[in-house]
């Protein structure tokens, strides 16, 4: 029996090593160096102040819904010392993950304390997604092992690989939001054109923005526009340059916007659009060693 020709140029092979490439790239070690400071260091602010409510929660443990994976995981309702003990915990372990201290083993400790977290934050009637794309980086991150800021041009498909999860997690905060309007709407249409903006500046509208209630016409216009940037928003995952940074700072203006207007600030989803920029760029030279690129 003769051997089965090859593969001609073009076909299968090719595909799958172009989305190899794609989705696990070369990417800088440093890069992933910066992104871990921001990420932990942001956790410890968003447990403060953000999901802070964790404690008060341990005070009515007959209210607690766990969530699905919360159910299957067997995780009990937390009491008050347990979530000040679990505080202390992500607090401890996310300033060694952000100074570069045991990174892996300080990572998979904020990644399992952080999650926990977010299980009771979110498993008391209430589930927020702008948290979704942070607690995916705080998984990731611990996968990519050691990578400080002087490791210069050194690059890493761990590091590329990591920051692509991210930056998909980031994305499909945006289109899931609009699968979920459909489904809750029953009719897209009927979301676009409802009085959505309408009742949420009447809700808790800052005063500068009551005017725009006199618009009707241009609120239903904007429903329409936020429909179309959230579902176009994966398109980000394959620009680059300028295309890319114009992307990141719309989206980045857009809740800079909501929050003057409404309050509503997805800090969390905006510190991980992060992982869409050229981190590495910020380390100072004296820190940087410029050792050559590697695999």
């Amino acid at each position: 029996m003769s051997p089965a020709p090859a593969a001609a140029p073009g076909t299968a092979p090719d595909t799958r090593n172009a989305f190899l490439r794609w989705f696990m790239p070369q990417l800088p070690l440093a890069r992933v160096a910066v992104f871990r400071v921001v990420i932990y260091l942001f956790i410890i602010i968003d447990v403060l102040t953000i999901s802070a409510d964790v404690i008060p929660h341990g005070w009515t443990p007959e209210l607690y819904q766990p969530l699905w994976l919360a159910r299957v995981l067997g995780i009990p309702p937390v009491s008050v010392l347990g979530a000040q003990l679990l505080l202390a915990a992500i607090i401890v372990f996310s300033l060694l993950a952000a100074a570069g201290i045991l990174q892996r083993i300080s990572g998979w400790a904020v990644a399992v304390t952080f999650g926990l977290w977010m299980f009771y934050t979110q498993g008391y009637g209430y589930v927020a997604h702008d948290h979704m794309a942070l607690v995916i980086a705080s998984v990731v991150l611990p996968t990519v092992g050691v990578a400080r800021f002087r490791d210069g041009g050194a690059t890493s498909a761990k590091a590329g690989w990591a920051l692509r999860v991210v930056q998909i997690a980031v994305v499909l905060t945006y289109f899931y939001s609009v699968l979920m309007k459909w489904i809750a709407s029953g009719n897209i249409t009927h979301w676009a054109n409802g009085a959505v903006i309408i009742w949420a500046l009447m809700r808790r509208g800052a005063e500068w923005s009551k005017p725009f209630l006199e618009m009707p016409g241009l609120l239903i216009a904007a429903q329409w526009a936020t429909l179309a940037f959230e579902f176009l928003s994966p398109i980000a995952l394959f620009l680059k340059g300028k295309w890319l940074y114009f992307v990141v700072a719309f989206f980045c203006l857009f809740h800079l916007m909501t929050y003057f207007a409404l309050g509503i600030h997805f800090l969390p989803t905006v510190i991980c659009w992060a992982a869409f920029l050229p981190l590495e760029k910020l380390v100072p030279r004296r820190f940087a060693s410029g050792r050559r690129a590697r695999a």
